[in-house]
């Protein structure tokens, strides 16, 4: 019989009723069976939290530098065992389970850093023999909700840095995924991690989510996820008057001039919109391209995007792994019908892919012959679908990149200075890439965007601050 991995609530791993995690390159496989909270284990494991913030926002910072540091150590250590288990629960491949579980420990490793680094500032009053000194504090009880796509990352880029600055958690994984957050969360309380400041509520989000969402004793609640959602976690936390920080989507463009690199142009293309399935909130779907080099980027796009080699996520010579789930699998055919009704010409892939397995495999798809205005160049598909716009120049190519509700990451590929950096200053994202995939980030710098996909603070690096922590002014008169 399968072992239940059950919740853990103020130190307690609880729990009885679970249901089966299943491997998306084959269904009749069971990655593991993950509990499932209640609404009053929800309750119960913010009560916690409460509980246990006085003692954890006080602790010393060698305590939280040395469990921070121990986590790390052991999630490298365990690379190759937790990358396996990412890539069977998401259907990452086995190079990209290894990597995002390589990501994690160095961002562990980041925070660990970061506790012994809290600083302020010390300045002078206005107001002669009067000191004034600003600190940040630590919030409170950090609600964080996270989404199937990067099962390990995300939650360490927001769990880190809630416990580094002194802050309890209640977490809840996407319910696709549970395996890859109840690994680090076992790690962290096996480190030292007192009983009550960190708590797992695994399940569903319209149960676990919403009764985080009602509670008042929920400070602050982090979130990455679709839109819709995030537009409901805000509302719910302004009802509240909580702290709150998304990470929603994006549309994310990459223009290739004519005078790009054509090699450069084709990887750099074939990285950001295909490889982890397409399923990353900063892969580039709008492909916009100038008309001196479409053609032959076109052509030598197309034949990439043929030979990519989809399947087992566990297979080596597997470039593209599966769709994560059979309703994620509609939505990317779906969209690959509607491209079609809409007048684009699908050039390659976009067909179901036979395996050894039975598992959601779909080869990569390429629209050519689309205009900004289509749906699949407007709105989020999360799969591995992109489509080619032909541009007259630059100007065209930077205003068709702007033209859209999403402003999370953008791309150019250039070999040209002037335009690349007139391109860094006025595309409208919050992370932009010369001659470099739009997906791709490093752990130790800002992640965000802006317009309707991100709102709040950055999140990673030391601009983490920002949003798990609290700014406080105090003066001293001497004497």
């Amino acid at each position: 019989m399968t072992e239940l991995h059950k919740n853990l609530i103020d130190g307690e791993w609880v729990g009885s009723d679970g249901v089966e995690n299943i491997n998306p390159s084959n269904i009749n496989e069971v990655v593991g069976v993950y509990a499932r909270a209640t609404v009053e284990e929800t309750r119960q494991a913010i009560a916690a939290a409460k509980a246990a913030f006085p003692a954890w926002s006080r602790s010393g910072i060698l305590e939280r530098h040395a469990i921070l540091s121990k986590t790390s150590q052991e999630i490298l250590a365990r690379k190759q065992e937790l990358g396996e288990l990412l890539s069977r629960e998401e259907g990452k491949t086995l190079p990209e389970g290894i990597g995002e579980v390589t990501r994690a420990a160095q961002i562990f490793d980041f925070f660990a850093g970061e506790v012994l680094r809290l600083a302020g500032e010390v300045l002078p009053s206005v107001r002669p023999g009067v000191g004034v000194e600003i600190t940040r504090e630590p919030i409170g009880v950090i609600g964080i909700i996270t989404p199937w796509n990067f099962p390990i990352a995300i939650p360490a880029w927001k769990i880190a840095p809630a416990l580094a600055y002194g802050n309890t958690v209640v977490v809840k994984p996407a319910d696709l995924v549970p395996g890859s957050t109840w690994a680090i969360v076992d790690i962290l309380v096996r480190a030292g991690l007192p009983k009550g400041v960190l708590n797992l509520v695994m399940g569903k989000g319209s149960v676990v989510g919403q009764t985080m969402l009602d509670s008042k004793d929920v400070n602050a609640i982090t979130f990455t996820g679709s839109v819709g959602t995030g537009k409901r976690v805000a509302a719910a936390s302004i009802e509240v008057g909580r702290k709150f920080q998304l990470e929603m989507g994006g549309k994310n463009p990459t223009i290739v001039l004519d005078d790009a690199d054509l090699k450069v142009a084709v990887e750099s293309v074939a990285q950001s919109a295909f490889f982890s399935t397409g399923q990353r909130c900063t892969a580039s779907s709008r492909v916009i391209v100038t008309e001196g080099i479409h053609d032959a980027f076109v052509d030598a796009l197309c034949e990439r995007t043929k030979n990519l080699r989809v399947g087992d996520a566990l297979a080596k010579d597997t470039e593209i792994g599966p769709v994560v789930d059979p309703s994620q699998l509609k939505q990317d055919m779906d969209y690959i019908d509607i491209g079609r009704n809409e007048g684009a010409e699908l050039r390659a892939g976009g067909n179901r892919v036979n395996a050894p397995t039975e598992g959601h495999f779909l080869q990569p798809a390429l629209f050519v012959g689309a205009t900004n205005q289509m749906r699949i160049a407007r709105e989020e598909i999360f799969g591995p679908v992109a489509a080619v716009i032909k541009v007259k120049d630059y100007e065209e190519a930077l205003a068709t990149a702007n033209d859209t509700e999403f402003g999370l990451s953008a791309g150019i590929v250039t070999t040209s200075l002037k335009y690349a950096t007139h391109f860094k200053r006025n595309a409208e994202a919050g992370m932009v890439m010369v001659n470099v995939p739009t997906a791709g980030v490093d752990f130790h710098v800002p992640f965000g965007g802006r317009k309707g996909s991100s709102y709040g603070p950055r999140e990673q690096g030391k601009y983490a601050a920002e949003f798990f922590t609290v700014v406080k002014t105090a003066y001293t008169a001497a004497g």
